[in-house]
């Protein structure tokens, strides 16, 4: 599509979606969706969960996110035909590519690819013009250094120079942490923005021992907040990193350092905030998840904002949560650097008067690259290019991860271990990042480390028993399905290969799985023994190769991703779920 016709339908639909779907403060917004006038005083933009993509990538959004109880048609759990309903937006339209699945094949070809931080820094820096020097903050929500690899093989060095060419003022963790406490030092050391983390405390003995703390007395590890003035108002960001990182991750690799959700804590520091400053505003830069954050609302009062990540929900609508100190507005900004948010703050006497929020899709031939930034990862990539380059396979289907059950290219990672182990059941980590391969496109190394480069990607295959199989979907499927979004992890259900069961999300915990069976038909024997595959172990240090170098050895041999078959569950009790859609198997 020309660039000129693509112009002309993203007005189109930018003025169709009008201001529920860019603005949500009655003010009007101009039909070119990278363009606004100014309004208050402050600029907040946000991009979460970039995964260490440099490049303008494909990325598929899910068929699959429910939600059940409160969270039943609510955002983050809306999906296709749904969520555009919601968010007025147009169908057939490229913010309808931007923000579904929907005939996700033929509009990548039409509308091209999203992010790159090249195309990335163009945007900032056209936002940063329109708002004026001093009246605009750029904040990242954690989950930038790892992803890629160019990413592992630096230890995320090359996204914290890439972030400092963007201007990031602050930014919180996730994945940050799993380059282990020395390179987490290393990199907060070289980034030009300020590290926040409340809710993440070094532990007694750490303390007993001299192990540094940004505050030896409140036991914080890292800086717990900042204080920025932005367009004459003194604003409080104030960081949340994952919670649950040492139960998703290693936590050998960050032995003296506990973390949580400390809402009681985050109560604590809010109210200090607003007595030692006289701040105008507070906002809390997450990595909690949209859920988790939603409840943190309500809990806690005295936040104005929740700018969020984690989940790698690309929401078009901020929502406005009541709690006993007002309201907050919560936010979650997707991932790839697909998005970028863009939060425009009015202030009258008492704080915030108005506000103007939106979320900007990065269509990467929309937007011209940044020469310095395009020239930084030209050279970061140099030295590894033949390996990034190296072709393996041609993608037969459209390779996806993203979603709560399998993905098609979890599907080929498992069917890789199945067949390079020799295994009957493959087990495959239920991980949100990972960027998607068109039909008919070559499956590069490049594209295979987007799926798998973390830094314990060590296989493995042993016996395990049919109780030990249904005992480990019942445990990610509680983290997924648990009622109360604090007991929420993120992620989704652990992907599977050769094993097919039913999935009841809504049965209590450890009565979700029932009906496994292998590929063959033959029921799983709870006392009986089967041959698995794995990877990514999180308690321990595996014993096989790298999970990239089985799913490039499978690829080269097949020269192709065929798929013989889907592992996705048989669904019970969902009903009409607006979260799931074009999903075939329910009861």
């Amino acid at each position: 599509m020309e660039r000129r016709e693509f112009l002309h339908m993203l007005a189109m639909a930018g003025a169709a979606i009008g201001v529920k779907g860019c603005a949500t403060s009655g003010t009007p917004v101009s039909q070119d969706i990278y363009a606004a006038s100014t309004f208050g005083q402050a600029r907040l933009m946000h991009f979460t969960d970039c995964h260490a993509q440099l490049l303008p990538i494909y990325y598929r959004e899910p068929n699959v996110n429910l939600g059940f109880g409160s969270a039943y048609a609510k955002p983050p759990h809306l999906v296709g035909d749904a969520l555009l309903q919601y968010a007025d937006i147009p169908p057939n339209s490229p913010y309808a590519h931007a923000f579904s699945h929907l005939d996700f094949v033929e509009a990548a070809r039409r509308y091209g690819k999203v992010g790159g931080f090249s195309h990335l820094q163009t945007l900032i820096k056209r936002l940063r013009s329109e708002a004026g020097p001093g009246n605009s903050l750029l904040l990242d929500g954690g989950d930038t250094w790892q992803g890629s690899g160019t990413a592992n093989w630096t230890q995320g060095r090359d996204m914290v120079d890439a972030c400092n060419l963007l201007g990031v003022d602050a930014m919180t963790g996730h994945w940050e942490f799993t380059y282990k406490d020395t390179g987490v030092a290393a990199n907060i050391e070289a980034f030009g923005g300020v590290f926040v983390a409340q809710n993440i405390l070094l532990k007694e003995e750490a303390l007993f021992m001299g192990v540094p703390a940004f505050d030896e007395d409140s036991g914080h590890a890292f800086q717990p907040y900042v204080l920025r003035e932005t367009g004459g108002r003194l604003i409080a960001v104030i960081g949340q990193a994952f919670p649950y990182t040492p139960i998703a991750n290693p936590s050998r690799f960050i032995p003296d350092w506990t973390f949580g959700i400390r809402s009681g804590e985050l109560q604590q520091l809010i109210n200090q905030i607003r007595q030692q400053h006289r701040v105008d505003a507070i906002v809390l830069l997450s990595h909690n998840g949209l859920d988790v954050d939603l409840k943190l609302a309500s809990v806690v009062s005295g936040l104005d904002v929740i700018l969020g990540g984690h989940t790698h929900d690309g929401v078009p609508l901020p929502v406005m949560v009541n709690n006993q100190g007002g309201k907050t507005l919560v936010t979650n900004a997707g991932s790839n650097g697909k998005f970028l948010a863009v939060l425009d703050l009015d202030f009258g006497d008492n704080g915030i008067r108005d506000y103007r929020y939106r979320l900007l899709p990065v269509f990467s031939n929309l937007l011209d690259p940044d020469p310095e930034m395009e020239a930084y990862i030209a050279k970061v990539r140099e030295p590894w290019l033949d390996k990034l380059q190296e072709p393996l396979a041609v993608a037969e289907d459209l390779l996806y991860r993203r979603g709560n059950f399998n993905g098609t290219f979890d599907q080929v990672i498992c069917d890789a271990q199945r067949a390079v182990g020799d295994a009957q059941i493959a087990l495959s980590p239920g991980f949100r990042w990972g960027t998607t391969v068109l039909p008919g496109e070559t499956v590069t190394m490049e594209r295979v480390l987007d799926q798998t480069c973390i830094t314990y990607p060590e296989t493995y295959v042993r016996d395990m028993s049919g109780e030990q199989i249904k005992l480990i979907l019942e445990d990610v499927c509680d983290n997924l399905f648990n009622p109360d979004p604090f007991y929420q992890q993120g992620g989704d259900m652990v992907r599977v290969g050769g094993l097919n069961y039913v999935c009841e999300p809504q049965a209590g915990a450890g009565k979700r799985i029932s009906e496994m069976t292998l590929d063959d038909g033959t029921k799983i024997d709870a006392s009986k023994n089967y041959k698995v595959a794995g990877w990514g172990t999180v308690n321990s240090k595996a014993p096989g190769p790298p999970i990239w170098d089985i799913v490039a050895e499978y690829l080269k041999d097949r020269k192709s991703t065929r798929i013989d078959r889907l592992n996705t569950p048989v669904l019970k009790g969902v009903g009409l779920n607006p979260g799931l859609a074009d999903y075939e198997s329910t009861s």
